[in-house]
């Protein structure tokens, strides 16, 4: 599928680092927060992320407070308080400087996570002042390209209860599930492609200008060799990395593809 639009101009570069269930231990956290901190004193330009399990949220965000880096964390629960075991607030994540949050990534949406949850997820964070990072992304891109049809479904319902003078605070990271820890990339053309989808469907819902105000970012096994290409031929905005966010040289090349 082809389509011919306006591409929406890249906005300010951003790069965020999704750590996932990595390092297992706290000083060796702090230890890649700070080596990450100090590499990018080198990349003016580019807001850099981080998202470290929850639980070294504060030694890290104590490492690197005097730092231009910014933190995030992997899943919040909309709730204010209460049972929900296991899971954390928007409240208690501002405690720590949070300022974005990834909602709706495949590995969650694996774990239970809904379209529900991911809009609500959304809502409060905005009420909390913190950019949700909403994740989507198709399982298989089967021929007859029923795939954008799940994407534009995920799209719609998370920004269903959303005001289109909001959507400059949101972030959509396209993030095709066949490429995640796989070292299989999409190529730019597939990225762009499916840029130009997304914008489609945020112009449908919220206008022009409301999709000129939305950050999109591309993940799925980014490395230091595939993002130059892909940042200057996609038109993203940047990149939400997993694995090569763990290794400070690889993730440096990243963010200076940005650049």
């Amino acid at each position: 599928m082809c389509y011919t639009y306006w591409v929406m101009a890249q906005k300010h570069p951003l790069v965020i680092g999704n750590w996932k269930m990595n390092p297992q231990k706290e000083s060796e956290a702090v230890a890649l927060a700070k080596a990450v901190a100090t590499s990018i004193k080198k990349s003016t330009g580019v807001t850099v992320v981080i998202a470290p399990p929850t639980l070294f949220i504060g030694a890290v965000a104590k490492a690197v407070n005097r730092s231009t880096l910014h933190l995030g964390v992997q899943q919040v629960h909309p709730g204010p308080v209460g049972a929900f075991t296991g899971m954390v607030s928007g409240a208690q994540c501002r405690e720590y400087g949070v300022s974005y949050v990834i909602v709706g990534h495949s590995e969650s949406r694996a774990r239970g996570e809904s379209d529900s949850m991911v809009n609500a997820n959304v809502v409060m964070l905005l009420k909390q002042r913190m950019r949700p990072v909403i994740c989507v992304g198709e399982r298989v891109r089967d021929a007859q390209a029923n795939f954008y049809a799940e994407i534009e479904a995920q799209i719609v319902k998370a920004l269903a209860t959303v005001p289109v003078a909001r959507y400059k605070e949101i972030v959509i990271a396209y993030e095709p599930i066949w490429a995640i820890g796989t070292g299989a990339t999409a190529t730019p053309a597939d990225v762009l492609e499916m840029k130009l989808f997304i914008q489609k469907i945020l112009t449908k819902i919220g206008g022009r200008s409301g999709a000129s105000a939305v950050t999109i970012l591309y993940g799925g096994s980014v490395t230091g060799d595939t993002a130059p290409q892909l940042y200057k031929e996609s038109a993203v905005s940047g990149f939400l990395v997993g694995g090569a966010s763990l290794k400070p040289a690889e993730f440096q090349k990243i963010i200076s593809a940005c650049i």
